[in-house]
């Protein structure tokens, strides 16, 4: 039987919105945010619970055909104050990703699902830790939907089509201390010596590259020193986002020549974690189309965009090779800042926007093949 939609009001899916960013949710403290979640959305008509990896997973209809909304309720760090000034709502995760999570279940319970058809609405944890253990317990434990959407923040008139891969590594060099006053490279000299050698290498690699989503980008994420006797002890915390032809094995090779020692007494030590392929999806299938008509009908011309980050597309998408975009509302040069808020107009749009996609996509045969 077709599931019908419940009537939600912009003032509650404004106040879930609110409810949520309020809660304090850092990447494996989740627990409480899930349970808000699963709460609001067993009482608008979901089925839904916390799986196992604590993700909250609610679903209305029953298939065999699904699309999949897959967000993510973890935040990064920090605790900017929940704020409401006029049309806009300071928060973290208020961006990155529980506007786009929201406008999800928002959206989801605002549109008759038709029989054959299932909509399910997931916050997954460990998104910002980049573990992501939230999705890929559904990958393991899910079977594959028709469509996917992620919810990451693109503007609600933006559709996100693939995002650049990663690779972490932290490196820890010991070397023997020198005097002052002398000319050897002290540790944390030479420390820093070798992040200019790598920066110096990546610019070598891009100097024929113009486009970001084709650079080999390095950051420098951390960088500690300490003393140990005679020796200093330093540890950096390298990222590298990797473009299309650059997978992360083939990088961890090249990045071994990089870091050679500036003496035969300095120990270097690498670890390697946090990779992740690049991914772009293909902009000619139904969802996509379904998108831009959805945007259209707002009055805006849709665009498509490529990110230099990465998400849980990275994760799911080259596993289940199904038509999958990302999107949602708010600026994304907020993610990660002090200043992170969302325009709740544009939040608004977004519900609207998913609603209009939902709608044409139950109601198009094509997405049915």
């Amino acid at each position: 039987m077709p599931i019908p939609a419940e009537t939600l009001t912009p003032d509650e899916a404004v106040d879930l919105l609110e409810r949520l960013v309020s809660i304090p949710s850092l990447s494996g403290e989740e627990a409480e945010a899930s349970a808000c979640l699963v709460e609001w959305m067993s009482t608008h008509g979901f089925e839904a619970r916390v799986d196992e990896a604590g993700s909250a997973v609610g679903s209305r209809g029953n298939g065999p055909n699904e699309i999949l909304l897959l967000g993510h309720i973890d935040t990064f760090p920090g605790s900017p104050l929940v704020v409401r000034d006029g049309d806009w709502l300071a928060g973290r995760g208020t961006v990155d990703a529980k506007g786009p999570l929201c406008a999800f279940a928002a959206a989801a319970v605002a549109v008759d699902v038709p029989q054959g058809w299932k909509v399910t609405v997931a916050g997954a944890v460990e998104e910002e830790a980049a573990t992501s253990k939230g999705a890929r317990h559904i990958l393991a434990n899910a079977p594959r939907p028709t469509m996917c959407v992620i919810g990451e923040p693109s503007d609600w008139n933006r559709i996100t089509l693939g995002y650049k891969g990663r690779l972490l590594c932290d490196v820890l060099l010991r070397a023997p201390f020198a005097h002052t006053a002398g000319q050897a490279a002290l540790p944390a000299e030479q420390a820093v010596g070798l992040w200019e050698n790598i920066r110096r290498r990546c610019e070598t690699i891009n100097t024929v590259r113009e486009k970001a989503f084709d650079r080999l980008d390095p950051s420098l994420r951390h960088i500690c020193s300490q003393d140990d006797g005679a020796y200093g002890i330093v540890d950096l915390s390298i990222g590298f986002r990797l473009p299309p032809d650059l997978s992360p094995d083939d990088l961890k090779q090249q990045f071994e020549e990089w870091i050679e020692p500036v003496s035969k007494e300095t120990a270097v030590e690498v670890t390697f974690s946090g990779s992740e392929v690049v991914y772009r999806g293909d902009k000619n299938n139904a969802l996509v189309r379904a998108f831009l008509t959805a945007i259209r009908a707002q009055g805006e011309r849709p665009r498509f965009v490529v990110k230099t980050g990465t998400s849980d597309m990275n994760v799911v998408g080259p596993v289940w090779n199904c038509p999958i975009v990302a999107y949602g509302p708010g600026d994304s040069s907020l993610d990660h800042t002090p200043g992170e808020r969302i325009n709740l107009t544009d939040y608004l749009k977004a519900i609207e926007v998913l609603k209009a996609m939902l709608k044409q996509v139950f109601e198009s045969t094509e997405s049915l093949s």
